[in-house]
C-alpha cells in the first residue's frame, strides 16, 4: 500500500465529520440501547393477555430473542445510511420477519406476559449427536437417509 492509500493519510471530511476509511458512529451503543429507545417505541402492539401478540417484559432472558434483536441492531445501523431505501428494507427484510417471529404466541415468549412476567419453560431443541466422523469430509457428498 502506498502512503497515498494508507488510512491516516486519507483528508478529513468535515460533512461527515470522520475519514472515508472509519465506520460512522452507532446510533445506539448496545441491542438493549436499541430495543428501549427505538424499537419499543417504533413496534406498537397490544401485547397483554387477550391478545394473539405475545411479548416478555425480559426479552434479554431469551438466546433467540437476544439473537434476533442484536441482528436486527445491528442491520438497522447499516441501513439507515441509506436515505433512499434504506429502512424501507431494513423493515420488510428484517424488522417484520423477526418481529413476526418474536410475537408469535407458538414463539419463544409462549409462556411469557407482561402482567406475569418472565417463565423459563421452553426447552432447547431435542438432539442425538451422529456417530464420530459422519461429518469429517463434506466434500464426499454420502450421507446416511
Amino acid at each position: 500500500m502506498s502512503d497515498e492509500q494508507h488510512p491516516e493519510n486519507f483528508p478529513f471530511d468535515e460533512a461527515r465529520g470522520r475519514r472515508p476509511d472509519e465506520s460512522p458512529p452507532m446510533v445506539y451503543q448496545s441491542v438493549v440501547e436499541f430495543v428501549e429507545n427505538y424499537l419499543s417505541l417504533v413496534y406498537r402492539r397490544q401485547v397483554t393477555d387477550i391478545s394473539d401478540t405475545v411479548w416478555c417484559p425480559e426479552w434479554w432472558k431469551h438466546a433467540e430473542a437476544v439473537a434476533r434483536l442484536d441482528a436486527m441492531w445491528r442491520a438497522w445501523e447499516h441501513y439507515r445510511h441509506d436515505g433512499k431505501t434504506g429502512l424501507s428494507i431494513w423493515f420488510l427484510d428484517h424488522a417484520d420477519p423477526h418481529m413476526a417471529k418474536l410475537f408469535d404466541p407458538k414463539g419463544p415468549f409462549k409462556y411469557c406476559s407482561v402482567r406475569n412476567g418472565h417463565k423459563d419453560m421452553l426447552t432447547p431443541l431435542p438432539l442425538k449427536s451422529p456417530q464420530q466422523g459422519l461429518f469429517s469430509n463434506p466434500t464426499i457428498g454420502e450421507f446416511p437417509l
